[in-house]
């Protein structure tokens, strides 16, 4: 294979679908990581397996690790309730630490393949408000990786890309749509059933169902 190497973080959602396919039109040569981190089902996990498979990554691996066992958000605590309506702040389904964490492993496996690219499907236009999704997170976290392992110190340069940042919901849904992003195999809810349908009220479902409709998309998700 030629090209650069990417690590991709793949949720199975809408946003990390679509950076997998910018990723690929890039020319990058992509292998995508999903995490089982005993979040509320498993279907988000069934849609990274397909969008992976569909965009043609190298490699997908699934890394176990427990964070209900700390808790601290709906995400991960079925005591918990996931909000159907709009509040203050920063949301419940806030997972503490969730993406420097993944970072840290998506790090990791980078550094083994030998790539100088990660890419997050992190936004800070349509979004929750999540403070692990802002520029300023993402610029801290590049700077860590380039002090705290062995490749960034022999001068081997990380780069912590977030191609989604400035980018409307609705703007993401034209892209994916125009790089042959399969939106229907895709998983947003963060309380979807066994089968992958969406409940419709989450903060999650509504910024998705905003997006298809400014990009002028038909909406393939399924609801319970």
């Amino acid at each position: 294979m030629t090209g650069k190497k990417a690590v991709i973080l793949l949720s199975g959602g809408l946003d990390s679908a679509t950076v997998v396919a910018m990723a690929k039109a890039d020319g990058y040569v992509c292998y995508s990581m999903s995490f089982d981190y005993g979040q509320r089902h498993r279907a988000e996990l069934q849609a990274a397996e397909r969008v992976a498979q569909q965009l043609g990554v190298v490699e997908h691996k699934v890394i176990g690790m427990s964070l209900n066992g700390i808790g601290g958000s709906a995400l991960t605590d079925s005591r918990i309730a996931v909000p159907e309506t709009l509040g203050e702040g920063i949301p419940v389904t806030y997972v503490p630490a969730r993406n420097t964490l993944f970072l840290s492993l998506a790090l990791g496996w980078a550094e083994v393949l030998d790539a100088q690219d990660i890419f997050i499907g992190v936004n800070a236009v349509d979004y929750s408000g999540y403070p692990d999704c802002r520029p300023a997170f993402i610029e801290a976290f590049k700077r860590l990786a380039n002090l705290a392992t062995k490749a960034g110190v022999e001068g081997r340069r990380f780069s912590i890309r977030a191609p989604l940042q400035n980018l409307s919901k609705g703007e993401i849904v034209q892209t994916g749509v125009r790089l042959g992003v399969d939106y229907s195999m895709t998983v947003s809810c963060y309380q979807a059933d066994e089968d992958g349908r969406a409940c419709g009220k989450c903060d999650s479902c509504r910024l998705r169902a905003a997006g298809f409709d400014e990009a002028g998309v038909a909406d393939p998700t399924r609801y319970t």
